[in-house]
C-alpha cells in the first residue's frame, strides 16, 4: 500500500522539478502578503509606506517648504480636528453603524459655546464654561442619535442625515449666519500654550486616540463593540443590551464631536455655522483607509489615525503645489473606492482560506 501512494503521488507529467519549485515559491510569497495584509500590523505598515511616499512626493514637489518643522506642525495641527471626530468615528462604524451628522454636531457645538450669553457666562465664572457647553451639546446630539437608532428603530443612515440638516439648520438659526468671535481671554490664552513645543491641539488629538485604542481594545466595552458590530443577534444572545450599547456608541461620536468644536474654536477663535463642513466625508474615509470594515466588526484606532494624517499630508501636498481642491477631492475619491475594493478582496480571501 505504501509503495502504490508512492507511485500515485509522484508527477507523471513532463513537467520541470524547476519550475514546480519556482512557481511553489511564487505561490508562498503571494500567500505571505495576502497573510501579512490580513493582519493589523501589515495593513498599518501598508499605511506607514503610503505616507512616508505622500511625504516624498511633497518634498519632492516643494522642496524645503514642504520639509519644514513649521510645516510639520500645520499639518498635525489641521490633523488634530479631524482626527478627534474620526476616533469617535471609529467607534460607531466599528460597532454596525454610520454617522453623518458629525460635521453639523461640530458646527452646531462651536456656535452654541460662543454665543454672546454664553461668553458672557464665561468672562463671569471660568473660560471653561464654553467648554462645557460645547462638549454637552455633542454628547446631546449624540444621545438623540442612539436613541432615534435603537430605540427608534431609525436606520442609521436616515436618523444621522436627519441630524445633519437639523443641527446644521439651527446653527444657521442661532448665529444667524453670522461669525461670532471669541472674546474671552483665558480661552484663547489657554489654547496657545504649546508644551514642549509640540502645539496643545495635537496633545488633545494624541491624548483622545489613546484614550480611544485603551477602550477599543483594552476593556469589555471595547469588545463588545466589535461583538455588536459582527453580529448583533449573536450579541444580544450572549447577553449584550446591544440597544444601549448603540446608544453608548453614538454618545461617545457626539463626545468626540463637541471636543472638535472646542478645539475649532480655539484654532480660528471663531463660531461658525460653517465650520465642520464636509467632516463626515473626511472622518468616513480616513476610518475606512485605516482598515475599519464598513460592515462593522473590525477596527482599529491607529489605522484611523494613519489615515488622517494621509488625507491631512495628501491636502497639504496639494496646497503647497497650488493645485485645486476639486482634484484633492478627486484623488481623495479614488483612495476611498481602492481601499474598499482592497477590504472586499482581503475579505473574500479570509472567507474562501485561498492565499
Amino acid at each position: 500500500m505504501t509503495q502504490e501512494r508512492e507511485v500515485t503521488n509522484t508527477p507523471v507529467s513532463g513537467t520541470d522539478p524547476a519550475q514546480e519549485s519556482l512557481a511553489g515559491t511564487g505561490n508562498e510569497r503571494s500567500g505571505f502578503v495576502g497573510v501579512l495584509l490580513g493582519t493589523s500590523v501589515g495593513r498599518n505598515l501598508g499605511l506607514v509606506i503610503a505616507l512616508f511616499v505622500l511625504c516624498l512626493v511633497g518634498i519632492w514637489t516643494a522642496g524645503e517648504q514642504f520639509a519644514s518643522i513649521d510645516n510639520a506642525l500645520t499639518i498635525l495641527r489641521l490633523a488634530s480636528v479631524i482626527g478627534v471626530v474620526s476616533v469617535g468615528m471609529t467607534f460607531v462604524i466599528t460597532g454596525g453603524g454610520i454617522d453623518l451628522s458629525v460635521g453639523a454636531i461640530v458646527a452646531l457645538s462651536s456656535v452654541w459655546a460662543t454665543t454672546l450669553a454664553t461668553q458672557s457666562l464665561a468672562r463671569g465664572n471660568h473660560w471653561t464654561v464654553m467648554v462645557l457647553v460645547a462638549v454637552l451639546v455633542g454628547l446631546g446630539c449624540g444621545l438623540i442619535n442612539g436613541l432615534l437608532v435603537a430605540y427608534g428603530g431609525v436606520v442609521p443612515f436616515i436618523a444621522t442625515l436627519a441630524m445633519l440638516a437639523a443641527a446644521r439648520g439651527l446653527a444657521e438659526i442661532i448665529a444667524q449666519r453670522r461669525t461670532q468671535i471669541v472674546n474671552v481671554p483665558g480661552f484663547s490664552d489657554f489654547f496657545r500654550h504649546e508644551p514642549l513645543g509640540i502645539p496643545l491641539l495635537v496633545i488633545i488629538f494624541i491624548l483622545v486616540a489613546l484614550i480611544g485604542w485603551v477602550v477599543l481594545n483594552r476593556t469589555t466595552f471595547g469588545r463588545r463593540t466589535f461583538a455588536v458590530g459582527g453580529n448583533p443577534e449573536a450579541a444580544r444572545l450572549a447577553g449584550i443590551n446591544v440597544k444601549r450599547h448603540t446608544v453608548a456608541l453614538y454618545a461617545i461620536v457626539g463626545l468626540c464631536c463637541g471636543i472638535a468644536a472646542v478645539m475649532i474654536v480655539a484654532r480660528t477663535t471663531t463660531g461658525s455655522s460653517t465650520h465642520g463642513t464636509l467632516y463626515e466625508l473626511d472622518a468616513i474615509a480616513a476610518v475606512v483607509i485605516g482598515g475599519t470594515l464598513l460592515s462593522g466588526g473590525r477596527g482599529t484606532i491607529v489605522g484611523t489615525v494613519l489615515g488622517v494624517l494621509i488625507f491631512t499630508t495628501l491636502s497639504n501636498v496639494f496646497t503647497q503645489n497650488n493645485l485645486s481642491s476639486s482634484a484633492q477631492s478627486v484623488a481623495k475619491g479614488l483612495i476611498i473606492v481602492v481601499a474598499v475594493l482592497l477590504q472586499q478582496r482581503l475579505a473574500a480571501r479570509s472567507n474562501s482560506g485561498s492565499p
